[in-house]
């Protein structure tokens, strides 16, 4: 495990700096919306989707730069839709990743801003691929996927579902709805475009897309179980904010009990499915186990 742990803070910081490499720099009369999204990018993270793309990409042999600019725009997105999700008319949360959030740091205006920025820059970021010597027709269908798991039959399409139903009670498929397009859709992308751009088969994306939804699935679980249990101090953010949003959650309709052996169970088959794959990249089997069973 600790060779696990070593490998993993490696990996995290060398994908910190691509991310780093490809924000806009804070300059020009917009410089407080460009400062308030590299804020936001910048207060942390574990950088888990840059990172799974990347080990993706070269679980199917990928050797090239041609990665790093879908990289840095998964993680703007991811970091677009936190800001949009801590305002005061989402979960109006005022700490993320134990700094204040971006509304409460820049104004609900600004915030909003931020967000909306960081998510067209993402498309603009990802589009870099195709002066890197990529093949184009990779790259145009990676962003085809990267709009899809983003949109309104991905992310966003789970956010509505989830702000419409939000202080009600959510019916079991509905609240499966919300986690795979929600949480589940930026994952399946990550694996996705890495698989696309390092050249495998369409059987394989589709067994990589059913991974990263089933990583999805588990982790949102757990961040449901950590909502309950964990540490305000090692979340990073206020705990018991589901309760206090009045959301229901996996745990509010299964219970603690199911819900934990729920994630240990669906983690085990996206590792089996990994397998299947006849290919090998230890660490990202090995950082799929522990996404599952993280403490924050």
């Amino acid at each position: 495990m600790s060779k696990m742990i070593e490998c993993l803070h490696q990996y995290t910081m060398e994908t910190e700096e691509v991310i780093r490499k490809y924000l806009p720099p804070v300059e020009g009369f917009q410089k407080t919306v460009l400062d308030a999204m590299d804020y936001s990018v910048n207060a942390g993270g574990k950088r888990l989707r840059p990172l799974l793309m990347r080990e993706c990409y070269r679980l199917f042999g990928g050797k090239s730069e041609e990665v790093e600019p879908f990289m840095a725009a998964i993680e703007m997105i991811h970091t677009s839709s936190l800001i949009h999700d801590d305002l005061p008319c989402m979960d109006n949360d005022t700490l993320r990743r134990g700094k204040p959030t971006a509304w409460v740091k820049y104004g609900y205006d600004m915030a909003v801003l931020a967000g909306d920025g960081l998510m067209i820059y993402a498309f603009e970021t990802a589009a870099k691929a195709f002066s890197m010597g990529a093949d184009p027709e990779k790259v145009g269908r990676s962003i085809g996927i990267l709009a899809e798991k983003t949109g309104i039959y991905g992310m966003i399409g789970g956010q509505t579902v989830d702000v419409e139903l939000a202080g009600k009670p959510i019916p079991r498929e509905k609240l499966d709805f919300i986690y795979r397009l929600k949480t589940g859709a930026l994952l399946e992308a990550s694996l996705m475009i890495g698989a696309v751009l390092a050249g495998a088969s369409e059987q394989e994306i589709q067994t990589v897309e059913e991974i990263a939804s089933l990583v999805g699935l588990a982790f949102q679980i757990q961040d449901d179980i950590l909502d309950v249990t964990g540490d305000p101090e090692v979340l990073g953010k206020p705990a018991l904010s589901d309760e206090k949003n009045h959301k229901t959650t996996y745990v509010t309709l299964e219970g603690l009990e199911k819900a934990g052996k729920d994630v240990k169970e669906i983690s085990e088959i996206a590792v089996s499915l990994l397998r299947s794959l006849d290919r090998n990249n230890q660490f990202l089997e090995e950082l799929i186990i522990m996404l599952t069973d993280r403490k924050n």
